[in-house]
C-alpha cells in the first residue's frame, strides 16, 4: 500500500500524538505514589443547582466554586438512591442499595443495617494504614433494634471500620437528639436517663401537634412529635436535658469536630467522612447567616454549608497537609424545599432553581432525584478539569482502593480511579437509580423508567416523583428535561434498555 506525503505525515503525527497521551497518562500515574489523606464531604439534600459551580446565580457558594473549578467537576456525578439513608449505605460499602431490603429512610431507633463482616471505605483503608474518621450525620443504624442511649451503643460507625465516630444518630429532625461520640452519649447526666420511642408518647411530655403554642418553628407535615429546642421532631424522647444538642450551634459543632480530627492525625494517612446537616430540615442557621440569602433559613444554611467548608480547608491549609489531601464532595440526594416545616423556601424561592436543568427532585426518579453536586480536589495533583464521564458515589470504595494500592474491589462498585483524579475521561457504562425501592435505569444519554403504580406527585412536597402506568424512555442529551417520553416512538431502544435493566437486576454482586 502506498502512502502520499501528507498521509504519511499525519500517520506520523497520529502516532507521535498517541504515544504522547500515553506517556503524560504514565507520567500522572507516576506522581500519584504517596498516600493521600481522603475527605468525603457529604451534604444532605443539595441539589444540582444549588451551587454556583452549576450555574447558580441567585445564591453565592465561593468556596465549593474555588475547589469544584480547581479540581474534577463531575456534570454526570450520581448519588445511588433519591433518599438519604440508601445513598449512605451505597457510598460506605460500594454495593447498591436495593440489594438490602433494610436500606431505606430509618427511625432514630433502627438497628445497625451494614453487616459487621462487609467491606467498607474505612476498613479498606484502615488495611492501609489509615486512622478513620466520622464526624456528622450517621443515619445508618445504631445497635441491634433495642437501645439503651444510656450505655455505650454497639453496633455502630466505630464496628463496620471507623476508628473515631462524632454522629447524630438519623437526622436533625429525629430523635434522639444528642451527640454521640464513639457510642457515648455526649454529655449525658445518668440521673436524667434517655427514653426514645417511634410508638407512642411518654406521660405528660408534650407534642408538636398537642402544644403548638411551645413551638418557634411550625410543622407542615409528619414532624408533630416530641419538641426540642422548640422545634417539633419526628419520634417521642424524654430526659437526656444536658445532653440535647443546639440546633443553631450543630454547623460549628461539628466543623470544629472536623478540624480537630485533622489536628490529632495529620502526622498520619487520614480518612475523614464529614457528612454535614445542611440543607436537610429543620433549617436552623447560625445568627450569623440568618437572613444572609434572602431565601429563608433553606438558602441561609447553604451559605453556612459553604463557610464551614471554606473554614475547614483553612484548616488542612494551615496544618500544612492541603496538598496531601483528596477531598470529594457531594450531596445525597437531590433538592426538597417544604420536606416538613413551613420555613419560607417555597415562598422565597424566587428565581433560584434548586434542580438545575432537571426534572424532579427528592424522593424522584426523575434526573434531579439522583443527578447531584460532585467534584474531586487535590491540589497540585488534579488539574483542573470539567468531565462529562457518568460517575457515582457508589464507585469510590473500588476506586479508592486503586488509589492507595489495595486490591479491595466491591462488585457494584467500579473502579474510576483515573477518572475521579482527572487523568481518565471514561466513566460507568450504566447505573441503577433507585428511589424509595423504586429502581430506573441510565445508559448513557438515555434514562428508562420502568412503570409503578401510584401517586404520579408527592403533594406535601410537591414533587414529581416519576411513576407512570406504562414505561418512559428519555433521551437526555436532546430532552434534557425529560419532558419528552420516547417509549411509544423508540421501542427498539426501549427494549435494549429494559434487557440491560433486568440483567443488571438479576446478577448477583460477586
Amino acid at each position: 500500500m502506498k502512502f502520499s506525503k501528507h498521509s504519511l505525515l499525519a500517520l506520523v503525527v497520529f502516532i507521535a500524538l498517541q504515544i504522547s497521551c500515553k506517556k503524560t497518562v504514565a507520567e500522572k500515574k507516576t506522581k500519584i505514589q504517596t498516600k493521600p489523606n481522603i475527605v468525603v464531604i457529604y451534604v444532605d439534600d443539595l441539589g444540582y443547582g444549588d451551587v454556583g459551580f452549576n450555574g447558580a446565580t441567585e445564591i453565592k457558594t465561593p468556596n465549593l466554586d474555588k475547589l469544584a473549578f480547581g479540581g474534577v467537576r463531575f456534570v454526570n456525578g450520581y448519588a445511588s438512591s433519591a433518599t438519604c439513608t440508601p445513598s449512605r449505605y451505597a457510598l460506605l460499602t460500594g454495593e447498591y442499595p436495593w440489594r438490602n431490603k433494610n436500606a431505606k429512610i430509618l427511625k432514630g431507633t433502627a438497628p445497625l443495617i451494614i453487616n459487621k463482616e462487609q467491606i467498607t471505605i474505612p476498613k479498606m483503608l484502615k488495611s492501609k494504614g489509615y486512622h478513620t474518621g466520622i464526624v456528622g450525620k450517621w443515619h445508618l443504624g445504631l445497635g441491634t433494634g433495642v437501645v439503651d442511649w444510656n450505655k455505650t451503643i454497639r453496633p455502630g460507625p466505630n464496628e463496620v471500620g471507623f476508628d473515631y465516630s462524632y454522629i447524630m444518630a438519623a437526622t436533625q429532625d429525629r430523635v434522639p437528639t444528642v451527640y454521640i461520640e464513639n457510642g457515648d452519649v455526649v454529655g449525658l447526666d445518668p440521673n436524667d436517663p434517655i427514653e426514645v420511642s417511634y410508638n407512642k408518647n411518654f406521660e405528660g411530655e408534650p407534642t408538636g401537634k398537642d402544644n403548638p403554642e411551645l413551638t418557634t418553628m411550625k410543622w407542615h407535615h409528619g414532624h408533630n412529635n416530641s419538641i426540642v429546642n422548640h422545634i417539633p421532631r419526628i419520634g417521642y424522647m424524654k430526659g437526656g436535658k444536658t445532653a440535647l444538642w443546639k440546633d443553631e450551634d450543630m454547623a460549628d459543632h461539628f466543623l470544629k469536630r472536623a478540624q480537630d480530627y485533622v489536628k490529632e492525625h495529620k502526622s498520619e494517612p487520614f480518612f475523614l467522612y464529614y457528612a454535614m446537616q445542611q440543607p436537610h430540615v429543620p433549617r436552623t442557621p447560625h445568627e450569623r447567616f440568618v437572613g444572609k440569602s434572602g431565601m429563608g433559613p433553606r438558602g441561609d444554611v447553604i451559605l453556612e454549608a459553604d463557610w464551614c467548608i471554606g473554614e475547614f480547608v483553612k484548616t488542612l491549609e494551615k496544618e500544612g497537609i492541603l496538598e496531601n489531601t483528596l477531598i470529594v464532595f457531594s450531596s445525597d440526594n437531590g433538592p426538597v424545599l417544604n420536606d416538613g416545616y413551613y420555613d419560607d423556601a417555597v415562598e422565597k424561592i424566587g428565581n433560584h432553581t434548586p434542580s438545575g436543568p432537571y426534572r424532579g427532585g427528592k424522593y424522584s426518579l426523575f434526573e434531579a432525584g439522583t443527578h447531584v453536586p460532585f467534584f474531586t480536589y487535590w491540589k497540585g495533583t488534579i488539574q483542573p478539569t470539567t468531565s462529562n464521564a457518568l460517575v457515582c458515589q457508589l464507585d469510590l470504595l473500588s476506586s479508592l482502593a486503586a488509589i492507595v494500592g489495595s486490591d479491595i474491589r466491591v462488585g457494584d462498585s467500579k473502579e474510576l480511579s483515573n477518572t475521579f483524579l482527572g487523568i481518565e475521561t471514561k466513566g460507568r457504562e450504566e447505573l441503577i437509580l433507585e428511589a424509595t425501592s423504586r429502581t430506573a435505569l441510565k445508559k448513557g444519554d438515555w434514562v428508562m423508567i420502568p412503570p409503578y403504580k401510584g401517586v404520579s406527585i408527592l403533594k406535601h412536597v410537591n414533587i414529581e416523583i416519576g411513576n407512570s402506568n406504562g414505561y418512559q424512555l428519555y433521551n437526555l442529551k436532546e430532552d434534557i428535561g425529560q419532558q419528552n417520553n420516547l417509549a411509544d416512538t423508540n421501542k427498539e431502544k426501549l427494549e435494549e434498555l429494559i434487557v440491560v435493566f433486568e440483567k443488571l437486576r438479576r446478577n448477583s454482586k460477586k
